[in-house]
């Protein structure tokens, strides 16, 4: 019994370490665009030397705490729908709070965060905006993951 638990474990350990993001099925589709931005990209403008007023360095001071930034938009309605399924699945599962719905001109827009202890820090932002029945309609999921403060970006 020892051996098969040790076993299991050791079996998987690995998937905690490369797990993918719930969203990362929508980059193998042939009707999704997409944008990922990882941490190194981030990390380069620190290395930008161009001159900046402080209401700019304070977005590009909140900028390079970002992790993780994905996109993904359609307008198949068939991937629109696994997209709403995949996002209600995963706000509801990682806890995530409302932070701002709006409707407005056929479109839904849903905004949830992952706050860290202090209020208007924020380790998760998930936006999706639901495109309307028209044809060529558009639905964007976005993913930002870092630790970033929501109110210095609203100063």
């Amino acid at each position: 019994m020892r051996k098969f638990i040790i076993t299991t474990v050791l079996a998987l350990l690995p998937s905690l370490f490369f797990a993918q993001s719930a969203f990362d099925k929508f980059s193998e589709m042939d009707d999704v665009t997409m944008v990922v931005i990882n941490k190194k990209s981030f990390d380069l403008l620190d290395q930008l030397q161009f001159k900046m007023d402080k209401k700019t360095e304070k977005y590009v001071s909140q900028v390079k705490n970002i992790k993780n930034f994905k996109m993904f938009s359609t307008s198949s309605n068939k991937i629109s729908n696994d997209m709403k399924q995949t996002f209600d699945t995963y706000r509801k599962k990682q806890n995530l709070e409302q932070l701002m719905s709006i409707k407005e001109g056929g479109n839904n827009i849903n905004i949830y965060v992952k706050s860290n202890d202090d209020s208007s820090k924020v380790s998760e932002l998930l936006m999706f905006i639901e495109g309307g029945d028209k044809k060529g309609d558009q639905t964007v999921l976005l993913s930002v993951t870092g630790d970033f403060d929501l109110a210095a970006l609203n100063q």
